[in-house]
């Protein structure tokens, strides 16, 4: 067993003799250290208990690196369905239509004499949705006072594509909110060692819940610009609050160590990279609006003719982007080439991953905004174009907190 008191870690083992030890390891100290220095515990005790710290350390950072996937799944879902222009392609929420699966028909939204109706079930008629009051039988003929009128918008419109395209992308919405309370409920295991993973855990499973009703409201609002930069940013902040848990878990092998400039610098260009991203959802709606009034065929020609200071803003940014991630990079190489082998090993490598990540990311940011801007929006641009910014400002936090370094100390579990 682990508890704390006093800031130290009590760790007690049992010995199959009926004998209980117990040592006292700081938070600096990893525990298999500690344990060696036990020598009233044989190597066989030492084993069995570090590795019951081990297996929970590991599986709960499995749990938030399948949830980091899953969210960023989400935000692919979500840029295609801004792509294909599938966000009203279910009406209502959290059904589609009034059904648990949707109908791949428009037929299926006619109304149906002689048949059972559930109360929610969706029908159109003369244009408009209307939807069950009650569980009922239909007669031969269409009574309204079965049905009301849906009073949250006035989009009548059934596309099979765009209804699955959101359906889908709601389903993955749902499998990710499966994953990150599994996670949480596998958190408990640190309540005794480090409240803070079990707390932020919850509230990762809080604002999940939080994105879906930003959801509904989006569909509600007729896909309001405000509010999907808002769902947008949700997501942003759930990754970030992600990627913390998970450095958290870390055992102290796996960190680096800490420098107060790169962490200035990765500070300064997540910021500019987040007004970035703000500065494209805005770039996109007026991009909507055009293509609106003169289509797609027209789309680059009339960008440039009614771009306005957003656009620009938006196109220039990119490249001090790059600059100032070129200058990041030539500081962590710097790094790495005053320090000893010995003291960076594989962490050096990972840094250096990291930062050829973050460049590639920033480099396909830039291929696909030209893209758009040159070619017509050519098909998966602006997925790619928002999905690569997602991973770059995830790639940058991380390094954030690894040269921020931490107190915390989780052992050597790896």
């Amino acid at each position: 067993m682990a508890h704390k008191v006093n800031g130290m870690y009590v760790i007690t083992c049992y010995i199959d003799c009926g004998r209980n030890l117990a040592s006292i390891v700081s938070d600096s100290t990893p525990l298999l250290d500690s344990f060696n220095k036990m020598r009233t515990c044989s190597s066989a005790d030492i084993v069995a208990i570090t590795g019951k710290f081990a297996l929970p350390m590991r599986l709960y950072r499995r749990w938030v690196l399948a949830s980091i996937i899953v969210i960023y799944l989400i935000i692919l879902a979500g840029a295609v369905v801004r792509m294909t222009g599938s966000g009203m392609g279910c009406p209502d929420w959290p059904k589609c239509f009034g059904y648990l699966i949707p109908p791949t028909q428009r037929a299926e939204l006619d109304f149906q004499p002689n048949r059972e109706y559930n109360a929610g079930q969706v029908i159109i008629v003369d244009e408009s949705l209307r939807v069950a009051s009650k569980r009922f039988t239909s007669g031969a003929a269409y009574d309204a006072t079965n049905w009301e009128a849906y009073d949250k918008h006035d989009y009548n419109v059934f596309n099979v594509y765009h209804t699955w395209t959101e359906y889908i992308n709601r389903l993955i919405g749902a499998l990710g909110g499966l994953v990150v309370l599994i996670m949480a409920v596998i958190s408990f295991r640190y309540w005794r060692t480090d409240r803070r993973i079990v707390w932020l855990s919850w509230l990762a499973v809080f604002s999940m819940g939080v994105q879906a009703v930003i959801g509904k409201i989006v569909v509600d609002t007729l896909l309001s610009p405000v509010l999907i930069t808002i769902h947008m940013v949700v997501a942003l902040l759930i990754v970030g609050l992600l990627l913390y848990l998970y450095h958290r878990a870390l055992p102290v092998a796996a960190r680096w160590t800490p420098d107060a400039k790169l962490y200035r610098w990765t500070a300064i260009i997540i910021g500019a990279t987040l007004v970035q991203v703000i500065l494209g959802t805005q770039v996109r709606q007026h991009v909507d609006e055009i293509v609106d009034a003169v289509g797609y065929d027209r789309i680059s020609e009339s960008i440039n003719e009614q771009a306005n200071w957003v656009f620009y803003v938006h196109r220039s940014f990119s490249t001090l982007l790059l600059a100032a991630t070129l200058y990041l990079f030539t500081l962590s190489r710097k790094r790495a080439n005053k320090s000893p082998t010995s003291s960076l090993g594989l962490k050096d490598s990972a840094d250096k991953t990291f930062h050829y990540g973050v460049l590639a990311c920033i480099a396909g940011s830039i291929i696909s905004g030209v893209l758009m801007n040159y070619v017509a929006f050519p098909f998966g641009s602006q997925a790619v174009h928002l999905v690569v910014a997602s991973v770059l400002l995830g790639l940058l936090f991380y390094l954030l907190m690894q040269y921020r370094g931490s107190h915390v100390n989780h052992g050597n579990d790896s």
